[in-house]
């Protein structure tokens, strides 16, 4: 059997360049903390938490503008506390019709 096979110290320059090479490129790309499948992740993660911040922005805006019209129309929270929330005035009576089909 050949020893000097399995002796790294007797490799030609190139090959052990080669290799050297190859594991520094696997560790770039999946092992590093700022590999690139690290990298990308995180991407993906930023794209999500900005598309997330955008749908949270327009609520809010509607919810800003629900606040307008509830604090200039007294006759809209009245309406609002009767269909929602069941509340009366007082000596009213109040029937509820429960719809069939």
């Amino acid at each position: 059997m050949n020893v000097e096979l399995f002796n790294p110290l007797r490799w030609n320059k190139k090959i052990l360049l080669g290799l050297l090479g190859l594991v520094l490129v696997i560790w770039f790309l999946f092992v590093d903390v700022y590999s690139l499948k690290t990298r990308w992740d995180l991407g993906q993660q930023k794209k999500e938490l900005i598309q997330k911040t955008e749908e949270l922005k327009n609520e809010s805006e509607t919810l800003e503008q629900d606040i307008q019209k509830l604090e200039n129309n007294p006759d809209l929270i009245e309406k609002i506390a009767r269909e929602e929330y069941g509340m009366k005035k007082p000596g009213e009576k109040v029937y509820k019709i429960k719809k069939e089909g």
